[in-house]
């Protein structure tokens, strides 16, 4: 047995002498192992996670953007830290079409291409409005065949979704180096979505302003309705080359024959014909303010406002919003000379209830 032993002690020390040069080695090619393996295995890079104050700022320098190009840019290039690659494709009528790109070459290379969107993720991103992941090969193979594919073959597909239309599509994947963070491009795309809606109000807005002040006085018709569905297309500017353009010829004709024709009776009946230049301008003030304040209910409770209108009971769905409304309006020009007529209970009549009071339900003050 003690012989045994011995044998045994000599033995271990020899092989710990001899392995003790290659444990280095041997650590490194396992660790090599393992780390080739885990893409095979796990079928994509794992997604990072969440950096909030990177996205708080990433957003925030989308939101300085003021305009539609200065917003998509915004989007692209924040977009940027989160994908390898991405571009956007603007949709109209029923066509997706390049607009701008970045890590695809230079940021024009997507320009004009033509996007299929009869199947695959685009055609489900589009049709449910939902980010889709997917593999390259799903991927519209004129699409692959000019701009190529990722090294892990993984890709997104998310909607840009405007008054609840899809308004462009967004292409994203990772490259070379697999980087593809998934969470992050979705709050950014819905981020920059909404802030086109915002842009878009305030567009309308402004320019009711400046129509107004335009006006001659005691000859202003009344200003512009405006709802929430009728905002400006902020893609309206883009079009395929393919889509034909009305003769401006025959636009100004139209336009100069329907203005002639509503001028006359439009100057005949305005109601502040006969008031002070002040007045006139503060009831028409009230009215656009009206106006703002139920477009603001409108938007931020379209849910409410289509099952309000089917069940003819949007008051009682509203209240809060309505009468939170109705306080700042009546703050704000319930002492001046606009006081004796109630805009905000007409505009809530003619765009909340689509001139239809029975909609508003029987808790309603007529």
């Amino acid at each position: 047995m003690a012989e045994n032993s011995e044998v045994q002690q000599i033995v271990e020390r020899a092989v710990a002498q001899a392995l003790k040069g290659q444990i280095p080695q041997l650590q490194a090619e396992v660790t090599r192992r393992v780390v080739d393996a885990l893409p095979a295995s796990s079928g994509a890079a794992p997604t990072p996670a969440l950096d909030a104050s990177a996205l708080v700022r990433e957003i925030s320098s989308i939101h300085t953007g003021t305009t539609q190009k200065e917003i998509l840019r915004g989007l692209l290039d924040a977009a940027s830290a989160h994908c390898s690659r991405i571009a956007l494709f603007v949709v109209k009528a029923g066509s997706a079409t390049g607009w701008q790109s970045r890590g695809l070459g230079d940021d024009e290379v997507v320009k004009e291409f033509p996007l299929e969107m009869s199947a695959g993720p685009v055609a489900h991103a589009f049709e449910n409005r939902v980010a889709t992941p997917a593999n390259i090969a799903e991927m519209d193979a004129r699409f692959v065949e000019q701009f190529g594919g990722p090294a892990n073959e993984q890709m997104l597909m998310l909607p840009l979704v405007l008054k609840d239309k899809v308004a462009a599509l967004v292409y994203a994947d990772g490259g070379e180096n697999g980087n593809l963070d998934s969470p992050a491009l979705e709050l950014l795309v819905l981020a920059t979505g909404a802030w086109l809606e915002v842009a878009s109000l305030r567009k309308q807005v402004a320019q009711r302003e400046s129509e107004v002040v335009a006006m001659p006085v005691g000859r202003a018709s009344a200003p512009p309705v405006q709802t929430v569905s009728s905002f400006s297309d902020p893609f309206a500017s883009h079009a395929p080359r393919h889509t034909a353009a009305e003769p401006a010829s025959e636009v100004v004709e139209v336009a100069s024959a329907r203005a002639s024709a509503a001028a006359a009776p439009a100057a005949a009946a305005d109601p502040l014909a006969g008031l002070s230049a002040d007045d006139a301008d503060t009831h028409r003030k009230a009215q656009r303010f009206a106006r703002l304040l139920v477009d603001e209910i409108k938007l931020y409770n379209q849910a409410k406002v289509a099952e309000g209108r089917r069940h003819k009971d949007l008051y009682d769905r509203l209240k809060a919003d309505i009468e939170k409304s109705r306080g700042t309006y009546s703050k704000r020009y319930g002492g001046t000379v606009a006081a004796n007529v109630d805009y905000f209970q007409q505009e809530l009549v003619r765009s909340l209830a689509e001139d239809d009071v029975s909609i508003m339900g029987a808790h309603f003050k007529r």
